[in-house]
């Protein structure tokens, strides 16, 4: 298109004429997905079931799926035998979590094609979908973010000049496969033996609480664990009022995948009235009271979703916002993304927020992605959606935080190694005189790299993993 001649600021504009018109985009908007509950009578274990049980947050909880056999009842004839065999290897030999996958979950599945369904892939993941050559990156690690490290007390993350993490409780309605606390969250797998808090639960909440009101420098708490739907409302209930008596405290983010994973468990009445009750008093106090879910893949955007969230913009909390993490195979590509941000912006009302890069966790390679490909993915979706749901894609990198992928401070692409530096100190850094000029690294997943880069891994780990880390060590 020419550009014209500056026009002179004191000449009158002459006609203008309409020229802007929709064109063909990489993405098409409106949607096409439609907004609706798929029809659970379809599968074999859910043929019976009535609507009154389908909403019943105690029905999803007794049928929640927590073995293979029970999946196959759930599934029938559309879950094949080889890839029955396939996901009984990856629960002997790979898996970090268990397995526990609630109906409504289920029933997002797409039971024509389970091989390729994303809510599959993540939930139940099998074998042959793992790497080879690389199902875990040589430096991953079971607590990836070394959250335990930085325990103000027993589960209280102090990790952020003015912000913490409250890990109330490690269980959840619902495992995920990638789960990036996987050393501490759910039941021990045959991989791995989980972490288990040694204090009390009420010892541990009220040494939090403690902290809280004798460390002003925390404005901002996350309420999380595990998932806070698994706390028991009036638990849950009397925590956040507790916290709402900390005159430092100025925004609370309750945590829950349960919105979308057992959605029904919010539509109690009890929980209603106690969400009611727990945001008047935010009101009050002018401190912002929200929700971080973490849905993955469009399809799991459902009514029941969508009445879960406006149950708590109702009850006066500023925000229902998501808090997605980005796996291959699940939501990897810009359709994917954009079809899941205007799923949960146009019907459910949940904000788009983060996409996260999984976290280095044992077998998690698979699903993660490098650095340049997330850069690639935040541009690719920038434009389509109003800048304040713009999800922001960021990696977060050990002993730093979270960081947008386009703030590094070096990268080599070839070996898959970024650099990133951190601007404050938390406690564990305080007397480290190289905390803020010390580049931190990350690691790429070794099969994206060149195969100069993979072939330079190889040679280095033939030397040993400790001689690897001391070599990477910033000189």
């Amino acid at each position: 298109m020419e550009r014209e001649l500056p026009r002179p600021s004191n000449v009158r504009p002459g006609h203008r004429g309409a020229s802007a018109h929709p064109a063909d985009q990489p993405f098409a908007y409106p949607l096409r997905r439609e907004f609706v509950e798929p029809d659970w009578t379809r599968l074999p274990g859910y043929r019976d079931v009535t609507s009154e049980q389908w909403g019943s947050a105690q029905w999803q909880r007794a049928h929640s799926v927590k073995n293979l056999a029970e999946l196959k009842e759930a599934l029938g004839h559309f879950l094949a035998d080889d890839l029955l065999q396939d996901i009984r290897r990856d629960q002997e030999e790979r898996a970090t979590m268990s397995m526990l996958i609630p109906p409504q979950m289920i029933n997002t599945m797409d039971e024509t094609d389970l091989r390729s369904d994303p809510v599959r892939r993540y939930m139940a993941p099998a074998f042959s979908e793992r790497r080879a050559e690389w199902p875990s990156h040589p430096l991953s690690s079971r607590d990836s973010l070394h959250e335990a490290d930085m325990w103000a007390v027993e589960g209280l993350t102090h990790r952020y000049p003015t912000k913490v993490l409250a890990e109330l409780i490690p269980t959840c309605p619902q495992y995920c496969g990638h789960c990036t606390r996987m050393d501490l969250v759910g039941n021990d797998t045959t991989q791995v033996l989980k972490y288990k808090f040694e204090t009390k639960q009420q010892e541990r909440w009220d040494a939090m609480l403690d902290y809280l009101r004798r460390t002003p420098q925390v404005r901002d708490v996350v309420v999380s664990g595990g998932d806070m739907a698994n706390v028991p409302i009036k638990r849950l209930e009397d925590f956040v009022m507790k916290l709402l008596d900390i005159e430092s405290v100025r925004d609370i983010r309750l945590a829950t995948k349960g919105l979308m994973g057992i959605p029904q468990h919010f539509l109690q009445d009890e929980v209603k009235e106690a969400a009611e009750r727990m945001a008047v008093r935010a009101g009050a106090r002018g401190v912002d009271i929200a929700v971080h879910t973490h849905v993955n893949a469009a399809q799991q955007v459902t009514p029941l979703v969508g009445k879960a969230a406006r149950m708590f913009l109702d009850a006066g909390f500023r925000d229902v916002r998501n808090q997605g993490v980005l796996l291959r195979g699940v939501n990897t590509s810009p359709q994917q993304l954009l079809e899941l941000c205007f799923m949960l912006l146009d019907n459910a009302k949940i904000m788009p927020y983060y996409f996260y890069m999984c976290d280095m966790i044992p077998n998690a390679e698979h699903w993660r992605t490098s650095v340049r490909e997330t850069q690639e993915l935040q541009y690719a979706i920038m434009g389509y959606l109003p800048g304040f749901a713009t999800p922001r894609m960021v990696c977060d990198v050990p002993f730093v935080g979270k960081r947008w992928v386009h703030t590094l401070a070096d990268y080599d692409r070839t070996r898959g190694i970024s650099y990133w530096t951190k601007n404050y100190r938390t406690g564990i850094e305080q007397d480290d005189p190289e905390a803020l000029s010390r580049r931190y690294l990350y690691f790429d997943p070794i099969y994206t790299l060149p195969e100069e880069g993979q072939e330079w891994w190889r040679r280095e780990l033939s030397k040993g993993v400790a001689k690897l880390i001391e070599e990477l060590q910033p000189a």
